[in-house]
Order: C-alpha cells, then structure tokens, then sequence
C-alpha cells in the first residue's frame, strides 16, 4: 500500500473490505470481501508500515485475527480459539477433507467466541474479546497472550452482559505514554491502566451526578455513576487526558482520564446512540450518530439521519444532514462505525447496518455515499499514509 492514500477499512458480517480513496480522497473502489469471508468486527492499520489486521469470528469458526503486509492483497489468519467446524472435523474426516481442515494448537481453546476490537500502540497489537478478555501480541498478531489483570478485577464477578453480550468492544491508547491504556466493557464500563495492562481501575464515577441522574431506564446513570453499558470511548488530542464516551443512556465527557464524567447529552435527540468521534487536533470538537433509543427501533430520529456535532466539548450541539437521507431511513450506525482521517480539513467516514459508508471531507458539515450495498458494517477505521 503507497504513501500518500487513504484507505477505509470495513468490517462487516460478510468479511472485510477495504474502501481506496487516494490522497485526494476521490474516486472511490472497493475492494473485498477479505478473511474467507468471516464476521469481521474491527480492522485496524498501522501507518508506519501498512499492516492490517482484522478480529473477528464466530461460533462456527472460533475467533482469530488476520494480517496483511500487502495492502489487503493477501491474508493470513492467527486462529486463538475452536469453533463448531473443528468439532465437526475432528469427528469426520469426510468433512475435514471439505474444508481442508488440520488440527492445530488453538492457544485459548474454547475460551472466547470472537475478537471484537484491536488496538496497536508502542509496538503492541492488543485485542478485546466476547466474553471480555484482553489479549497482547508483541510480534505483530503471530501470537497472543492473555493479560490477565483485568480479569482478575475484583469487580470482574459482578460483569453484566449487554444485548451483544459481555463484549471488550474499545481500546483506546495514549499516544506518548505506553503505560496508559483504557478500555470499554458492554456492560462493565470504563477501566484503565497505567501500568500497561497489569492492573486497572474502574472509572464510572459522575462529577454532576444530580443533573445526570433520576432516569428510570435500567442502564441510565445511578448511584453516581454513568451507567455501565457503554458503547464507544475516544481521547481527544492535546494537553491532558479528555475523554469521551457514547453510552446506552447519554454523552459523557471527562477531563481527567475517566476519574469523573459530567453529562453532555443535552441539545440531542435522544440519549442513545453508539459511537463517538473526537476531532484529531481540537480537542472540542466531537461528532455522534443518535438513534431514536433501544427499544423504539435504533434508528435515526424520525427517520431521518444526521451527524450531531459540537465545537464546545458537548456544550451545544448541531445537526449535519446535507448528503443524508431524509426520510423514510432506518439504518443504524453501530458502536465502531464512525472513524475520521488527520487531514485539513478532516475527514470523517460512517457505515450503516443496511451496507453504506458515507464520507465528509469537510468536517461532518456535508456528507457524500461512497459504498453501497455491502454487507453488514460492524466497524470503520481508517488508514491515513500520508
């Protein structure tokens, strides 16, 4: 993959795919599906190097993750757990035969059923798992370990799933400091580390929980905490730790790495919705997808979608629609499906669950498709070289 381009990356139900723009971000072509065609929920690039890599998986095929040195032409697959085909095969050499099936030393057995977030910070490709695990690989994604501090937690017994399942959905590095890591749990929370992953802490505290607190949905925030199922985290860029975070019930910004939140859903549609986005250089300026709520569809309010975006931290919010569909729409936009590229002015990309990824090359103020009728988009990261 050459210098100069930039290249979305799509994981979908059906495989990954990736989505080549160019350094001037036009003309669109997509290329994929990738990884034999595996439920892919996250794929990452470094743009050091342009590798790929891809987690996902599922019962059938256990979880793995693939990795490209090509630029996506070629993919080889790091498998860490079994899955039924290997039941099947094991029992059948008829079948085994079919699927060209070896027996191989699956290092975590059947411990987990799919990979659902990758990071790669300071050399370490790290992984989140369904139920929460937290992997590390410090040779590229050949092979893994299990950080086991934070299944240690005290609190790691008392974990609820969400709707997904109990799903390490986001992980979220400090760009200068290797020991700082903070990772999202679908429904545990927040927690961090700063010892690189051998010790965490919990961090769901409200700092204005009174204007925060006193709704009646079961995962709104309570007892002076956000709530625990989050979907999204991001740091912004800059001075200090400034984090925030798409729950099931609001928007939440803290200033101090997760020790306090203060709510900032007010100027929304809806408290619901999946996924954040922080500007690569201000640290105010920050975009999410509402959707109507959990139980009402998940779908844009009104059937109409838009980019909601502040340039105050979340004091006030505005609606960006030029480009999006207007009515009659009800796709949803999942949890890691919105990413952005580090251009002048920003680029920001979107994927919906009925096979679109829309493109703003002008900070979310107008949007334009540029795939459709792809699978189901799970996540949508994106690979800058510039």
């Amino acid at each position: 993959m050459a210098r100069g381009g930039v290249t979305v990356l799509v994981g979908t139900t059906k495989g990954a795919f990736l989505i080549s723009g160019g350094d001037d971000r036009s003309g669109w072509g997509v290329k994929g599906p990738f990884c034999d065609g595996w439920p892919i929920n996250h794929v990452i690039g470094d743009p050091e190097t342009g590798l790929l890599w891809a987690g996902g998986g599922g019962d059938w095929c256990g979880a793995g993750v693939w990795r490209s040195s090509d630029g996506g032409e070629t993919w080889k697959v790091t498998r860490l757990t079994k899955g039924t085909l290997d039941d099947w095969a094991a029992n059948d050499p008829e079948t085994a035969a079919f699927l060209n099936w070896e027996p191989q030393d699956l290092p975590f057995e059947d411990s987990f059923q799919q990979i659902w977030s990758l990071g790669f910070a300071h050399g370490t490709l790290y992984a989140g798992t369904k139920p929460a695990r937290f992997l590390a690989s410090r040779d590229g994604g050949e092979t893994f370990e299990h950080l086991e501090g934070l299944a240690n937690h005290p609190s790691s017994d008392s974990w609820s799933p969400g709707a997904a399942g109990l799903v390490l959905h986001t992980i979220v590095s400090h760009p200068q400091d290797p020991q700082k890591i903070w990772i999202a749990i679908s429904a545990a929370g927040v927690f961090a580390s700063e010892d690189g992953g051998k010790s965490w802490e919990r961090r769901n505290r409200l700092s204005n929980a009174a204007a925060c607190e006193g709704h009646d949905h079961p995962a709104s925030a309570r007892d002076g905490e956000t709530g625990h199922c989050v979907h999204n985290v991001m740091r912004a860029p800059g001075t200090g730790d400034v984090l925030y975070q798409q729950n099931h019930h609001g928007v939440f910004r803290s200033a101090d790495g997760g020790r306090s939140w203060d709510g900032i859903t007010e100027g929304l549609p809806s408290t619901f919705g999946f996924p954040i986005r922080v500007h690569p250089r201000d640290p105010e300026t920050i975009w999410t997808f509402p959707l109507n709520g959990d139980t009402q569809g998940r779908f844009p309010p009104n059937a109409s979608a838009a980019v909601w975006k502040s340039c105050d931290g979340g004091r006030t919010w505005a609606d960006k629609r030029e480009g999006l569909p207007q009515t009659a729409c009800f796709f949803t936009v999942l949890r890691q499906a919105i990413a952005g590229d580090s251009r002048d002015p920003a680029g920001l990309y979107f994927g919906t669950n009925s096979g679109s990824v829309f493109a703003s090359l002008d900070e979310g103020e107008s949007w334009t498709e540029i795939a459709r009728h792809l699978p189901t988009v799970l996540a949508v990261e994106v690979l800058d070289r510039a």
